[in-house]
């Protein structure tokens, strides 16, 4: 967390969700240029609300298998959560709401940015689907640097298997719930364990 003092984590947050935002803004304004929309990165909103629960069973089902895979290789790496991970859980009652909050903003904005935005522009530059789906992987691990080189690399395949999952869905929406769930979920899980 960039900040010290009493409120560091709260105000750790709330700049993290500005940036997010702010990046997004960024990719909004030059796709606008282009005619092309954030719904268009997206692929798209719900048009029924049985597509919700699709895209939620779908996310459950992603968060499963990718679980299986990151623990495999976590175990490989010899793995451990680190102070730097540690510091990013919520301790009290205001913290858990940003902390919510932080998690909603990732699930959206980092989903736009990596596999709607680069993973598309990675595709571009590479000429191919592939090349798109594992630069913005290596470049989402990469953005998670903080947390050191293991869990930079089990960062990077997440991000993958999560350009995978947009590719085969042609929709953000089934890695946009998987990524909130994940990143919420591990955060108030991880405060009572890995304090």
């Amino acid at each position: 967390m960039p900040v010290h003092g009493t409120h560091r984590r709260a105000i750790g947050y709330v700049l993290i969700i500005v940036i997010e935002f702010a990046i997004l803004g960024f990719i909004r304004f030059g796709v606008s240029r282009r005619g092309v929309r954030v719904r268009d990165l997206i692929g798209g909103a719900w048009a029924r609300p049985v597509y919700v629960l699709r895209d939620l069973g779908i996310a459950v089902a992603f968060l499963i298998v990718s679980g299986l895979v990151l623990n495999a290789l976590g175990y490989l790496l010899k793995a451990a959560s680190n102070q730097a991970i540690r510091n990013l859980f919520p301790q009290g009652r205001l913290e858990v709401v940003l902390y919510l909050m932080v998690a909603l903003t990732a699930g959206f904005c980092e989903e736009v940015i990596f596999r709607g935005y680069l993973q598309r522009q990675f595709a571009a530059l590479t000429g191919g689907a592939s090349g798109g789906i594992v630069l913005q992987g290596i470049t989402f691990g990469a953005a998670h640097g903080y947390q050191g080189w293991r869990f930079m690399l089990m960062i990077a395949v997440f991000g993958t298997m999560f350009g995978l999952l947009a590719h085969w869905r042609h929709s953000l929406r089934p890695g946009m719930v998987a990524h909130f769930m994940q990143d919420g979920i591990g955060g108030l899980v991880g405060r009572h364990f890995l304090r």
